[in-house]
């Protein structure tokens, strides 16, 4: 596993997400790559998380499990 990592925010932390940016992009690039395909899952108004992980798995991102530490402030 490569150590570029994605944090995918969230309003509720249940719904926070962390990805693995493929070797290929750098971390700009994949930043507007992601908003870009979220945009697109965005399109249809019932989209769930899946909708926008499959999107990016096709394009080799991979969904990561974490565990969310306590607040810091």
């Amino acid at each position: 596993m490569n150590d570029n990592l994605m944090i995918l925010p969230a309003k509720e932390t249940a719904k926070i997400r962390l990805i693995q940016i493929p070797d290929d992009f750098e971390q700009h690039e994949a930043f507007r790559y992601v908003t870009g395909l979220i945009a697109k899952a965005e399109e249809n108004p019932d989209y769930t998380w899946d909708d926008i992980l499959d999107l990016l798995e096709e394009r080799g991102f991979e969904s990561v499990d974490f565990v969310l530490g306590p607040s810091l402030d």
